[in-house]
């Protein structure tokens, strides 16, 4: 396919310095958000949605009938489905800190042992928060029936505060940016709840652009209690960070300021969202707001860790992961027991076609990813003088969504000598794209310190309508598309543990 040709003005690099790129010069700013994702989803076109190694790869004649057998593993594999299905239906939500937290850890832990690995637990301190009530409802707005409220879906921010026991009843302001907050004066705001009803560009995430939707809205939901609370506000609102249609109420964490106020703060449905919002337009708004979220003694939990160890370069480290904790109002199924399920199937298949690899494959089991990143961090610091010996760390933390390329951040000199193994694997299902931090939030404290990290590029066009909500369950994963992840991401790992830069000898023609 001729992009040039499709597309002029789009420059494609070359393959050993990746990637695609857009250029905006002489373009509108919306024309080169549609350039990119129609690029993007002409490159991520697959024969019959199954993909094959690069024809241009030159790893060993040996390498490749490996990779050929993980691959036919992988493609009738039911063991990370199993794992997903156990840790939703049987163990449930996996909020850090809590029983059932410590249920994953021991079954992941007696899961690997039965595959005969050495598991070590590495121990990480972690927050314990937990939710309490929640309730909202409109007690005063314009064309009210007396003695007559409206019900509104709210759920709690992760690390926010609580309301007063018996709650807030107080007027409610409606912004849409941060720029018309800036704007307000704080004797408008003190003794206000604040809405920021920023809006999920739903438009943006059904053309692939879902994690750039996301980026856009989610600052107010981490950024915006805070600087409400710092004007004197009592609450604070967000619109959901996810699509509307369904009334569904999306959480996850809030920052307040190092010394600075906390005010309770919860998450409205975007439905809800848009009803105050036209209500306000119309007159004053009264709304009554109870959230009961608590803070617990810290608990003791853990990373998993598993190593398949090498044969020539035991001290080199490939590591591949998800992260065991979810969120309490489902039960984690796309974020992130199918990451979890999918690596512990990754290091399962490739003990089956070589037990022992040139470099370590190392399994992670991540915890108190949604609220803390504990495990990420703690990782870090305790292997900081072994980090100069990773080769790269992996994560899958986007549920099944079928893969459509690789996503990477290292640095140019690192990403060079990853390159031969990134395209021979990546090309096949769209290519390899650089990002300009980790693609991984558990990845990002090793990133940090020079590790090459990688994820694959999924296809989450609807992962954010689920995405922390009391529908991230087991029935939205689909087998086929968690085994077209396992496919590319064992080949992955294996090639890069086998310690081999696309250049050894030709393959077999």
């Amino acid at each position: 396919m001729n992009l040039r040709a499709l597309y002029p003005g789009m420059a494609v690099q070359s393959r050993s310095n990746a990637y695609v790129k857009a250029p905006d010069a002489g373009y509108p700013p919306w024309m080169n958000r549609v350039r990119l994702t129609l690029t993007l989803a002409m490159l991520c076109v697959t024969s019959g949605g199954r993909s094959e190694m690069n024809s241009r790869s030159t790893f060993s004649a040996a390498t490749q009938r490996d990779v050929m057998a993980l691959r036919a593993a992988a493609q009738s594999s039911d063991y990370s489905y199993e794992q997903v299905r156990f840790l939703c239906n049987s163990i449930g939500p996996r909020l850090s800190g809590s029983q059932q937290a410590a249920a994953a850890v021991d079954y992941v832990k007696r899961q690997m042992m039965d595959l005969g690995f050495e598991v070590k637990l590495e121990p990480v301190t972690v927050r314990h928060w937990v939710r309490g009530q929640e309730e909202a409802q409109l007690t005063r707005y314009p064309g009210q029936v007396p003695g007559t409220s409206q019900k509104i879906v709210v759920t709690a921010l992760g690390n926010a505060v609580a309301t007063p026991p018996d709650g807030i009843t107080a007027p409610i302001i409606v912004v849409n940016t941060f720029d018309e907050f800036d704007r307000l004066s704080t004797n408008t705001v003190k003794g206000k709840i604040v809405l920021f009803n920023h809006p999920f560009d739903e438009f943006a995430a059904l053309a692939g652009r879902a994690e750039q939707a996301y980026e856009s809205a989610v600052k107010y939901r981490s950024q915006g209690p805070a600087r409400a609370a710092e004007k004197g506000a009592l609450a604070a609102l967000v619109r959901s960070v996810g699509p509307g249609g369904s009334r569904l109420a999306h959480t996850g964490t809030t920052k307040y300021r190092q010394g600075g106020p906390q005010i309770a703060a919860g998450a409205v449905t975007a439905e809800d969202a848009d009803l105050i919002a036209a209500l306000a337009v119309r007159g004053e708004v009264e709304i009554h707001l109870l959230l009961t979220p608590r803070d617990l003694p810290p608990a003791q939990s853990y990373n998993v860790i598993v190593d398949l160890k090498g044969s020539q370069h035991p001290e080199q480290i490939v590591i591949v992961s998800g992260h065991l904790d979810s969120w309490d109002l489902g039960t984690g199924a796309i974020d992130d027991a199918s990451g979890v399920g999918v690596a512990m199937d990754v290091l399962r298949i490739i003990k089956q076609v070589n037990p022992r690899p040139a470099r370590t494959i190392r399994f992670v089991a991540w915890m108190n990813e949604e609220n803390g990143v504990a495990g990420g961090r703690g990782y870090a610091e305790d292997y900081k003088s072994e980090l100069p010996k990773h080769i790269a760390a992996i994560e899958l933390d986007f549920g099944d969504g079928r893969p459509l390329g690789l996503k990477v951040h290292a640095s140019a000199e690192k990403l060079e000598s990853l390159s031969g193994v990134l395209h021979a694997i990546g090309d096949s299902i769209g290519g390899v794209l650089t990002v300009e931090d980790s693609p991984g939030v558990d990845l990002s404290p090793m990133d940090e310190l020079g590790v090459p990290t990688i994820a694959p590029l999924q296809d989450t066009r609807h992962y954010f309508d689920y995405h922390h909500t009391a529908a991230d369950t087991f029935d939205k994963v689909r087998i086929d598309e968690l085994r077209q992840n396992l496919e590319i991401i064992c080949s992955l790992v294996y090639t890069l543990a086998q310690k081999e830069d696309g250049s050894s000898e030709p393959a077999p023609q």
